[in-house]
């Protein structure tokens, strides 16, 4: 009989009724915002920050991941599990899926196997609606922009061809990279250049995720950059008065939703910032929840340790002082054997070989975090075609650097087969005495900053700046805007910016191609190599593999 799907997994999971989960971790009845029996928003009144400051912050990412991941997410729902296997009080708080994946290539973010966040399907379509809010708010200001354009006795005489903010959709559209708006005639506004980003990569959904309240979140709204006026001032969306209208749609959306995993456990998802082109983590807000309700929190930073968890450190933890407790990095013996050199079709085939070559990406991650002074614990998320030759090997290699290896069953035994990467993790946030050192004192020169990742976090030779992103950079500093944290935009399937680099590569340059900035969200983005803000749908789509009879069950969906 062979293994089960996700989807038939969470199909047939005894699920519980949402209040059961709230009382868990003593959530009022009355509190919850109740979307259907198995979702609920929770009000903002339960951060406590004296309890925040009590609770232990689980980080987990991973190395350079092959294209269809390595399970960081899986092994975090699964952690959480092992955690309350072995009598600790955690939550998972985790991000929301994107459709765009789910429909693309890489699926859903509930998890995978026995190690799921549930509803599954729900929470993979719209879920409750927060990416629907934050679209809606993002292209509210793309509207009054334009409107503003057209309008010249209200007008902020803003220059067309300044205008950086773009409209979004959370959906992979490569043909809306790039459009011109305004056509057919003086009523329908200003004939100019536009287009769409994926909603992930939004300064709306960065706002979200890096707000501190509803207060705060209206602020960074107001803060949002949108270009110059013809007499070179800058405009900003409080210029517009938009920040207001902004605020009102993500008025539901600034609330952390409740589900649960598959073992009846607690678990928050909120915001769901790409890790590539964005700061890949969940909400402040949201975060500062599960600490306030629960001893453990165990939360996820997107891709390789290289993007989400450098930015969930310089960028998270900067503007909402955490300091995790202890670190996961999630890794794979099929991962090992692609960084090793394993052709396309080879990597679920066992290869010793392989695997000596590419633990060297996962010792550069685990060097990273120990410059850091984060000493990490390696998750080896386990695979059927995984031999005992490899796992010893990835075992062996990482105690030389003084760090545990542990396999992570959580796939095919949920929480089960976590309880012993579960209690190491326990033993790493009471005894390793981590304390997360920044890398770069962020009022340094924008340069500064950005070299010091590329050399210590990437092992680049230097820097190469282009023409454009000198121009940029002028900008961010007449702005006022460099002392801010940076947010590299670069492939998660490399170590440097050119994603044929895998392993561990060395005798390079990272290539800063522009620039972007969030004053709202309160960072800068050196755009790396060819990077984009718009994906686009694979030659076949996982789309093409759903259905949907006609009672509604759905089928094909990961």
């Amino acid at each position: 009989m062979s293994f089960p799907t996700d989807l038939e997994i969470a199909q047939n999971a005894d699920i519980q009724h949402i209040r059961n989960i709230a009382g868990k971790i003593n959530i009022e009845e009355d509190d919850l915002e109740y979307y259907g029996k198995y979702k609920a928003k929770i009000p903002l009144k339960y951060i406590d920050e004296e309890k925040v400051k009590k609770s232990r912050l689980i980080l987990v990412s991973a190395i350079n991941p092959t294209p269809a991941g390595e399970g960081k997410t899986t092994v975090s729902v699964g952690l959480c599990d092992g955690l309350n296997k072995i009598g600790k009080k955690a939550i998972a708080v985790l991000r929301e899926p994107s459709l765009g994946p789910v429909f693309g290539i890489k699926g859903g973010a509930a998890g995978g196997g026995y190690a799921q966040v549930i509803p599954m399907v729900d929470i993979n379509l719209h879920f409750t609606g927060d990416f629907g809010a934050i679209e809606k708010a993002n292209n509210l200001l793309a509207a009054l922009i334009d409107n503003n354009l057209q309008n010249k006795k209200h007008s902020l005489n803003i220059d067309p061809r300044t205008i950086v903010w773009k409209r979004v959709m959370d959906m992979n559209d490569r043909a809306l990279r790039k459009i011109v708006v305004g056509l057919g005639g003086t009523a329908n506004g200003i004939p100019r250049e536009d287009g769409f980003n994926i909603t992930p990569a939004s300064e709306v959904m960065a706002i979200l995720c890096m707000s501190e309240n509803f207060e705060d979140l209206k602020t960074r709204l107001g803060n949002i950059f949108i270009g110059y006026t013809m007499d070179k001032k800058p405009v900003y969306a409080r210029d517009l008065k938009a920040e207001a209208a902004m605020a009102i749609l993500l008025k539901d959306a600034v609330k952390p939703n409740l589900v649960q995993t598959l073992e009846g456990n607690p678990a928050i998802l909120h915001g769901g910032p790409f890790a590539n082109i964005a700061q890949g983590t969940n909400t402040i807000i949201a975060t500062k929840t599960g600490m306030s309700l629960c001893d453990y929190v165990v939360t996820e930073a997107g891709f390789g340790a290289d993007l989400g968890a450098e930015k969930f450190l310089h960028i998270k933890c900067h503007y909402a002082g955490f300091k995790p407790a202890a670190m996961v990095i999630v890794t794979t013996v099929r991962a090992m054997r692609y960084h090793g050199g394993a052709k396309k079709g080879e990597y679920e085939n066992p290869n010793y070989e392989a695997v000596t070559k590419g633990i060297e990406n996962l010792k550069k991650h685990i060097e990273n975090y120990l410059k850091l002074q984060l000493k990490p614990v390696v998750a080896i998320n386990h695979f059927a075609t995984d031999s005992e030759e490899e796992i010893n090997f990835i075992k062996a290699e990482c105690e030389k650097l003084g760090v545990k290896a542990i396999l992570a069953d959580e796939f095919t035994m949920g929480g089960e087969g976590m309880k012993e990467l579960a209690a190491e993790v326990v033993n790493a946030a009471e005894n390793y005495g981590n304390d997360f050192q920044p890398l770069y004192d962020v009022n340094a020169r924008v340069e500064d900053k950005i070299e010091k990742i590329a050399r210590e976090m990437y092992g680049a030779d230097g820097v190469v700046f282009s023409a454009k992103a000198k121009s940029d950079l002028k900008v961010i500093y007449d702005l006022g805007l460099d002392k801010l944290p940076v947010c590299m935009a670069k492939t998660q399937k490399s170590l440097s910016d050119n994603e044929k680099k895998i392993g561990r590569p060395t005798g390079f340059e990272i290539n800063v191609r522009e620039f972007e900035f969030a004053a709202g969200a309160g960072f800068i983005i050196p755009v790396l190599g060819d990077m984009m803000r718009m994906p686009g749908l694979p030659a076949v789509p996982a789309s093409e593999g759903m259905d949907i009879d006609k009672d509604g069950n759905i089928f094909g969906l990961s």
